[in-house]
């Protein structure tokens, strides 16, 4: 009974029982650690394979022993330095925590904090937000019971057991709550990046790169050694508190890229990539009502017009429900669909319209036409409709208007040959006569239309009148 006990408890502390702490409280976290070992091949060249072993960070003090031994323990024990409290509130199960061996470039000095050795031996240690909420990068210094020349270099790494425990100290570490943005077009931009040193005064380094293209551009540098700064974004105020996050200028088309966020304190240096995407959302608008009246077979051309959006690619469908909701039935996707060529604007944004002339028929009148836009910028896609009456076409109100209307052009011409010895040339009374049968004609027509009266060249009624 008292073993059973006894392993729940450990598996409540290991945070493997679901529904307990956050990350702080939790002694143990699981992690990967990514060993390398490093052979060399018949010509002389260097080859590393990678081996995923399981172990854990577990936060105490020197001495503890491990509560998960068959897994290999990193002990990570009082500083300065704590990573626990840049991430407080985050639960446990959303952390990915992996830790790696850290090679120092051949690079020996002792480091300037408190008990460190010169034979010390680094680790880093990456802890993820499984949203992509931050990334918190930490360096664990390990003093080896029993110090064996050089092998803080790759090519000489003692091998680590499989239940071994090291005790470690975080003496630096490198933040960011920004690993990847999305913003507009002509917004204000801060990059976040934080980092934390065990001791003052350290030989300290910030920089930051913009990669895009294949091309690295470096947009600031601070020195606390030699006490140089180079560009600007960064408040040097705020680098002594240890804050380097990077303010960028109004977004626009160029600002998209990887930034780097990099800072060095020898023989340490590290460093976070942090993403930064432009997207800016289309405005969808339709050149129809959201009711349009058409008699029956009369057609009408309908677009749907995406403006002002980046990136480049979009999705833009047209569908058709039947009147009613169809009952169940899925909307049916229009083939008869045009598109324009994207155009590009001087701001970086595009433009599409997407069309397709509309035939009205009685059965479907009540029917509802949506056009569908789909952009990465956007979660859910952008709808906007319009619903279709139709209503029979009247031959009666038809014929009653074609005779006052050709009615009425006899009575103006009548009018205007009796005004004929008032003009004072014959030209001028041609010029003026023309003029007012195309403007009265031009107006019946339009009124024919609104009435809904078919008055393309192959109707009806245009055929009558041309006999």
């Amino acid at each position: 009974m008292s073993l059973n006990i006894n392993i729940l408890i450990c598996l409540f502390l290991c945070g493997e029982v679901p529904g307990i702490q956050s990350f702080e409280q939790v002694p143990w976290l699981p992690c990967q650690l990514v060993d390398e070992s490093v052979t060399f091949n018949d010509e002389g060249h260097a080859e590393t394979e990678y081996q995923h072993r399981d172990a854990g960070l577990q936060f105490g003090h020197p001495g503890d022993s491990a509560l998960n031994p068959n897994k290999i323990t990193f002990l990570v024990t009082g500083s300065k330095v704590d990573m626990r409290k840049y991430i407080e509130g985050v639960m446990a199960h959303q952390l990915r925590c992996e830790i790696r061996r850290y090679n120092t470039e051949g690079l020996q000095m002792r480091w300037p904090g408190l008990g460190a050795q010169e034979h010390d031996i680094w680790f880093t240690c990456t802890i993820r937000h499984t949203d992509g909420v931050f990334i918190i990068t930490s360096f664990l210094r390990h003093t080896p019971a029993t110090p064996t020349p050089g092998q803080a270099h790759y090519r000489n790494w003692a091998a680590i057991a499989d239940r071994a425990a090291l005790t470690t100290s975080t003496v630096m570490l490198v933040l960011t709550r920004s690993p990847s943005v999305r913003v507009g077009l002509v917004k204000q931009q801060s990059l976040h990046c934080q980092f934390d040193v065990d001791h003052k005064a350290a030989d300290l380094t910030v920089e930051w790169r913009l990669q895009r293209h294949g091309e690295r551009t470096t947009l600031f540098s601070h020195s606390s050694h030699s006490g140089q700064t180079k560009g600007s974004g960064v408040p040097l105020n705020a680098i002594g508190r240890g804050n380097a996050s990077l303010t960028l200028p109004l977004t626009k088309q160029s600002s998209e890229g990887t930034y780097v966020c990099l800072v060095s304190v020898p023989p340490l240096f590290g460093s976070h990539d942090i993403t930064l995407h432009i997207m800016e959302p289309p405005r969808v608008s339709l050149n129809v009502d959201s009711t349009i009246f058409l008699v029956d077979r009369g057609e009408q051309k309908v677009v749907c017009e995406a403006e002002g959006y980046y990136p480049l690619d979009v999705e833009m469908e047209w569908f058709r429900e039947p009147s009613g909701g169809g009952g169940g039935l899925l909307p049916e996707k229009l083939d008869t669909v045009l598109y324009s060529s994207h155009r590009h604007h001087q701001d970086g944004t595009y433009s599409l319209s997407a069309f397709f002339l509309l035939h009205a028929f009685l059965h479907n009148s009540g029917s509802k036409y949506f056009c569908r836009v789909s952009h990465s910028s956007q979660r859910m896609p952008i709808r906007k409709s319009f619903t279709l009456i139709v209503t029979e076409y009247d031959s009666w109100n038809t014929a009653l208007w074609l005779f006052f209307g050709f009615g009425a052009i006899l009575v103006m011409v009548a009018i205007l040959f009796v005004m004929l010895p008032r003009l004072s040339s014959a030209q001028a009374l041609l010029r003026e006569q023309s003029r007012v049968v195309l403007l009265f004609i031009s107006g019946l027509l339009h009124q024919m239309v609104y009435f809904g009266v078919n008055v393309s060249p192959e109707s009806p009624i245009i055929k009558v009148h041309t006999v």
